[in-house]
């Protein structure tokens, strides 16, 4: 992961609202503040944190430490992206306890939705809070194919399937900030801490 990726988190009145790798949260914020009587809201503050500390904090968050601006579905959506990576108590999940890759139709299920994957897709493009609401974390379907056709031929040899499902040629779908990025977020989520 390169050091000098910056992220721009954005706290209502202490609580995080936005997270981006660009400015491109913060009218987001504005405009959901604005929509508030002006006595509910007394602070928000915006600042820059590298992604090593962007990964420190979101092992720290919990999901009552985030202001989210959203439907109902959208809500559902980012607790259960929010859920890959952390029990219910907002304690995180190791990688060596199962964070993994899912699909957009694996994810409507989860939702209980199974026929709206466009709706969850939408929803996971929506994502106010990137890498802690971890929706790089769905790939196409067709990337988990890939990804279960690569383990059941690496069974056979050394590698047993570990690390083998990052290959620059599997697609992991489009991500706000770029695929690369996307692919960099999934291999620090899945291998570290």
């Amino acid at each position: 992961m390169k050091k000098d990726q910056r992220w721009v988190v954005t706290r209502v009145d202490g609580k995080i609202a936005s997270v981006s790798a660009d400015f491109s949260g913060l009218p987001k914020v504005a405009e959901y503040v604005r929509r508030l009587p002006v006595d509910s809201v007394s602070e928000i503050t915006v600042g820059k944190v590298y992604t090593e500390e962007l990964v420190e904090l979101s092992h720290t968050v919990k999901w009552e430490d985030m202001r989210l601006s959203g439907s109902p579905f959208q809500l559902k959506v980012w607790n259960r992206l929010y859920l890959l990576t952390h029990h219910e108590d907002g304690t995180p999940i190791m990688p060596e306890e199962g964070i993994k890759l899912l699909s957009y139709s694996q994810l409507a299920d989860l939702c209980e939705n199974p026929r709206g994957v466009r709706a969850v897709a939408h929803a996971v493009a929506c994502n106010p809070v990137a890498y802690i609401i971890p929706c790089h974390l769905i790939v196409p379907k067709e990337a988990i194919d890939k990804i279960l056709a690569i383990r059941a031929v690496a069974e056979g040899t050394i590698f047993k399937g570990t690390d083998l499902y990052l290959l620059d040629s599997i697609e992991v779908g489009e991500y706000e900030y770029g695929s690369e990025l996307k692919r960099r977020l999934i291999e620090r989520q899945l291998y570290s801490r």
